[in-house]
């Protein structure tokens, strides 16, 4: 199943029943999981672990040298897990520092033209639309959903199965369960689509709600909101999932 139009490194390990087509270029250190399928003319780098049953798009380059003046050849890493569709022209950064990673978790989308810099983490389950850039060190948890064109600035986070509108550019936090649109970026509501999808009851997504009502209208502080949905919300692991994005956001959360 690997052309004879290929060049790869004789180090690679390769698992069952991958499929590699004309013209794909892999280097040394590369580990590729079974069931994967390379389509032609992709590049896979030096320090690039698949999992299982990825499939890989027309001149997707994944592990490529970090975009970063910080990166002096240190030997890094991409790894990226189970069940992921790289659409064509994605490029994926590997680290910068030695003994760093950036990581695609598995059943991810990524389509085409989306650009993962170096040290960004993501997790599971997300969506990519065309052209959307992300941009080093940033964490995007499961679930999300970018539309189209979207920029994620350095290190921002990204909640669980939250969805950021087509063109959107992120500088700050964005918290789980919401939709954000607009530039600048706003909140602009509850994402009640994905919650349903995920069969969130209506009583919690209600508590949601009110918990985004204290944070996003309220004419009080983040920290005054966090304490009123402490003390005024049920508990349940969506709200405490709340509580502790917010808490920990280093860059702040995007506006009201």
């Amino acid at each position: 199943m690997i052309s004879d139009h290929v060049v790869i490194d004789p180090s690679v390990k390769l698992g069952k029943n991958v499929t590699i087509y004309p013209f794909v270029y892999i280097e040394k250190n590369v580990t590729i999981g079974d069931d994967c399928v390379i389509y032609p003319y992709v590049s896979i780098m030096e320090g690039t672990t698949l999992g299982k049953g990825n499939k890989i798009y027309q001149n997707a380059v994944l592990g490529a040298v970090p975009q970063d003046f910080n990166y002096t050849g240190d030997v890094t890493e991409l790894i990226i897990g189970d069940n992921n569709t790289i659409r064509e022209n994605v490029v994926i950064n590997r680290a910068t520092f030695a003994g760093h990673k950036t990581i695609i978790g598995d059943d991810n989308f990524l389509l085409e033209g989306v650009h993962v810099l170096h040290d960004t983490h993501i997790g599971n389950g997300c969506v990519f639309g065309y052209g959307s850039k992300i941009a080093g060190s940033c964490e995007i948890q499961d679930g999300v959903i970018l539309s189209s064109n979207v920029v994620v600035n350095p290190k921002v986070r990204i909640g669980n199965s939250s969805m950021i509108q087509s063109g959107c550019r992120c500088s700050k936090d964005v918290p789980p369960y919401i939709v954000a649109a607009h530039n600048p970026i706003k909140y602009a509501g509850v994402n009640t689509t994905i919650l349903n999808n995920l069969a969130v009851d209506a009583k919690v997504q209600k508590h949601i709600a009110n918990a985004y009502r204290l944070v996003f209208h309220d004419q009080t502080s983040i920290f005054d909101a966090v304490l009123q949905i402490k003390e005024q919300i049920p508990k349940g692991p969506e709200i405490e999932t709340i509580v502790k994005f917010v808490e920990d956001s280093q860059l702040g959360i995007i506006s009201r």
